[in-house]
């Protein structure tokens, strides 16, 4: 917990190769998940899932992307993403659309399900003001230990406070608002934003003190533990497939444009 990926691929150079260097932390869990659920006595799970081959294939081409979605540090996939939503949502006398009702409808449904795992991901920020403390801090703790093990370059206290407003204005809210826009929860769809907004608006007034309360309860529990920061490393092993491995050149990053 708290470690980035790039420190992932430096303790692991045969996951990163593995998974080509992208997502790493990502494409491992979806990798373990998909293990699971193939394994022989879960035919009936897969089979109330999916149904036949076909089903099964959609299926891992939408979990891929929407675990793929989660990854806000891979610009390419952002941009991916993006484009997508303007094609699904914008006006259609904006562009020439060739695709048939079928396909508009897939895709409207594929790029909302990945909104959605967005916002799952980070869920405390659209939510009351104390819910989002509460796993804001879990967060900045995770993150603190990985720096004082030595899995993280930077103490998240440095940049905590600047970070957090930033996240709100270029992805959460922007994220809220698509979810308004698209009506996906229906009546109670601009409570998202308002929650967001409201907690970008306490964090500015009450983020720097609420980073050093932090900050100093994490102190205070290493002093207790009587721990140095120390180097860790981890023994290369081969995971399970990689994403890269589908035969279909759009999976699993679904590059439609």
């Amino acid at each position: 917990p708290g470690v980035p990926n790039p420190q992932y691929m430096e303790e692991d150079p045969m996951m990163a190769t593995l998974y080509k260097n992208r997502s790493v932390a990502e494409q491992n869990s979806f990798s373990l998940s998909w293990e699971l659920l193939m394994q022989v006595d879960m035919f009936d799970l897969r089979t109330a899932i999916c149904g036949d081959n076909t089903g099964l294939k959609r299926f891992r081409q939408l979990v891929i992307n929407s675990v793929m979605a989660t990854d806000l540090g891979d610009k390419e996939l952002k941009k991916l993403r993006n484009g997508r939503w303007e094609k699904a949502f914008a006006p259609k006398e904006s562009y020439v659309d060739t695709s048939t009702e079928v396909d508009d409808i897939n895709r409207k449904a594929t790029i909302v399900i990945e909104h959605l795992i967005q916002a799952s991901d980070v869920s405390h920020t659209m939510q009351h003001w104390e819910i989002y403390r509460e796993w804001n801090e879990k967060l900045f703790e995770e993150m603190y230990d990985a720096f004082r093990e030595g899995r993280a370059e930077k103490n998240p206290a440095d940049f905590w406070f600047d970070g957090e407003i930033g996240f709100f204005d270029f992805y959460i809210i922007p994220l809220s608002k698509k979810l308004n826009d698209c009506g996906v929860f229906g009546l109670s769809s601009d409570e998202n934003l308002n929650y967001a907004t409201r907690n970008r608006e306490l964090w500015v007034s009450l983020g720097k003190m609420v980073t050093a309360d932090m900050l100093q309860k994490c102190e205070e529990k290493w002093a207790k533990k009587g721990s140095a920061p120390s180097s860790v490393a981890t023994s290369a092993e081969t995971g399970p497939e990689t994403f890269q491995q589908e035969a279909n050149p759009d999976e699993p990053f679904d590059q439609e444009s």
